[in-house]
């Protein structure tokens, strides 16, 4: 009784029913891979409530303090104010660990999300028009994310961040002719400085996640203003959007997906220690621990330096560093990924809107950039490790270095060209997968000439069975609405909206599909019901879900604490 009365409330000051119910018939599709997204948009959700936990308790001042608190090791030393609160964070502030695990590891998740969501946009061609805006403003998200990574750990000036920082100051530095400026404007002078640790605070709580708030309500906007993506199958054209609408099954289903992306942050953050800098104590500009290696989302561009070679030369007078060329080259990668969808245009000579996605086989040239550079990727992450490499190989560190620079100059043309010669085979062969495909089918395949981005012929269209056909019904209080059915019923696409008269609604059935005969029925079909029973269960396990495994940490917690007040 309360809802609708709240409803009609807010409908009689606003006038927003309207638009709420075009909001909450719009149609979302089913696919896994499509909530990839959403599993970003909610670590990004725990990120800021757990931050906002830490944000009360963080000191961020690089001044000297004596920490005084149940650490012992640490007790009565003099350390970094920075330093210092995360410590107590860890160990003197009830349920402060936890937080400060669960922000770690929800940041860990957002990074992976965002790149699993990129990924997916990439191979399946979703950049492409009218999507191609929204591709930059993904790309620029990406790069905010790992800035925002790196800065947040950065800030408690521990021995391993403070390394990792040193080198990123090193780098800037290198820059030619402007680097000592934007060292100076970036990090608050020469490093370590005191103005470092308030320079991130402020960017790492304030000015990126303003940005990335922002950049996110226009990816979100552009999103529901462009028709959605889906893949190829029964009854999914150009023209329409096959799915659930948004309530009451997708809403059920998406609330759920937030409670599994918070409870498995959660119970990370409770079971699964991270970053215990109590270990490695404050920054010392004369150490430096070893062997470390940076997070994992960072841990390529450390490979980079690694790999290049100690090589320094000038321009016009101006010294460039050694640190310079892998910096110089990490930013023309970037240029490449904004870049993508006009080269991926210009090379299939293809501008035309899309709407349905590409299978990874119909597009080999594209699957072989991907994997070259994923594998290109991998060889740099694992140079970022190659310190950590040697020591578990027992094998000299120069060794480890000279083997992964060959490496990263042949293994991707390796992985690159294996990857296309398999998705032309699969190209060619639509009823294959990839276990069934032999080499000599793939040899085969290698000699049948075809061009980059392989269109569909002009005039053809989607295959329709011959039992499809569209029902039409009329309801006083909707007007008239339609649903295409094929297969004796086994696919059965509601449209989403509803039309003032019958001449409107067969017009937009036989616009989405053109060549279906239309059938008027006299009351409309059950259908849903079953699927909205599923999300409501989903949603309803996703939040006890979430409420049992914060349960979990707050104990393990406690136990720990109870443990060491035995060994105290």
């Amino acid at each position: 009784m309360i809802a609708p009365r709240l409803v009609r409330a807010v409908d009689s000051r606003l006038g927003a029913r309207p638009l709420a119910r075009k909001a909450l018939t719009k149609v979302f599709p089913d696919h896994w891979s499509f909530m990839l997204g959403e599993i970003a948009l909610y670590s990004f959700a725990v990120l800021v409530l757990t931050g906002v936990f830490l944000t009360l308790f963080f000191v961020p001042s690089s001044a000297e303090t004596t920490y005084r608190g149940n650490y012992a090791p640490l007790d009565g030393e003099r350390v970094p104010a920075a330093f210092a609160s995360t410590v107590a964070l860890s160990f003197d502030i009830p349920a402060g660990l936890l937080m400060r695990q669960t922000h770690h590891w929800a940041a860990l998740i957002f990074v992976a999300a965002v790149v699993a969501h990129l990924l997916r946009i990439f191979f399946t061609g979703a950049f492409r028009r009218p999507r191609d805006v929204n591709w930059l403003v993904g790309v620029t998200l990406l790069a905010l994310v790992l800035l925002t990574a790196f800065i947040g750990y950065s800030m408690s000036e521990d021995l391993l961040s403070g390394t990792g920082v040193r080198i990123a100051y090193s780098v800037v530095l290198s820059i030619p002719v402007v680097g000592g400026w934007l060292a100076f404007l970036l990090f608050g002078g020469e490093y370590p400085s005191d103005l470092l640790v308030p320079r991130f605070f402020i960017a790492h709580v304030l000015l990126i996640p303003a940005a990335l708030v922002g950049l996110i309500s226009l990816h979100m906007a552009i999103l529901v203003r462009q028709r959605h993506t889906q893949f190829p199958g029964p009854g999914h054209t150009e023209r329409n959007t096959v799915g659930s609408r948004l309530w009451p099954g997708y809403a059920a289903r998406t609330v759920a997906l937030f409670g599994y992306v918070a409870g498995t942050a959660v119970i990370l953050g409770g079971l699964v220690q991270i970053n215990p800098i109590w270990i490695y104590g404050p920054y010392d500009p004369a150490q430096a621990t070893t062997p470390a290696a940076a997070d994992w989302y960072l841990a390529w561009a450390d490979g980079f330096l690694r790999l290049s070679p100690p090589m320094e030369f000038r321009i016009f007078g101006h010294l460039v560093p050694s640190q310079f060329p892998p910096g110089l080259a990490l930013a023309v990668a970037l240029v490449g990924l904004y870049a993508w969808p006009l080269l991926d245009a210009r090379l299939t000579r293809d501008r035309a809107p899309h709407h349905l996605l590409d299978r990874p086989r119909d597009h080999p040239v594209r699957v072989g950039v991907g994997v070259a550079a994923l594998t290109a990727v991998g060889v740099l992450t694992a140079a970022g490790n190659n310190d950590v490499i040697a020591y578990m190989l027992d094998a000299p560190v120069t060794t480890v270095t000279s083997v992964l620079r060959i490496l990263l100059l042949t293994l991707p043309w390796v992985t690159g060209a294996a990857a296309y010669w398999i998705a032309r085979g699969l190209r060619d062969r639509p009823g294959e997968k990839l276990g069934s495909l032999s080499w000599a089918e793939v040899r085969s395949s290698a000699h049948v000439a075809s061009r980059f981005g392989r269109r569909m012929p002009p005039g053809a269209g989607p295959v329709v069975p011959d039992d499809a056909h569209v029902e039409l019904w009329q309801r006083a209080e909707e007007g008239w609405r339609w649903r295409y059915v094929e297969q004796r019923g086994a696919v059965s696409l509601i449209s989403t909206d509803s039309f003032p008269d019958r001449q409107s609604a067969v017009t937009a059935a036989t616009t989405a599909y053109p060549g279906v005969s239309v059938e008027e029925v006299s009351a409309p079909p059950a259908v849903g019901a079953a699927s909205q029973r599923r999300g409501l269960l989903d949603g309803l396990v996703g939040t006890v879900g979430l409420v049992a495994l914060f349960v979990i940490g707050r104990r393990r917690r406690h136990r720990d604490e109870r443990e060491e007040v035995r060994i105290d």
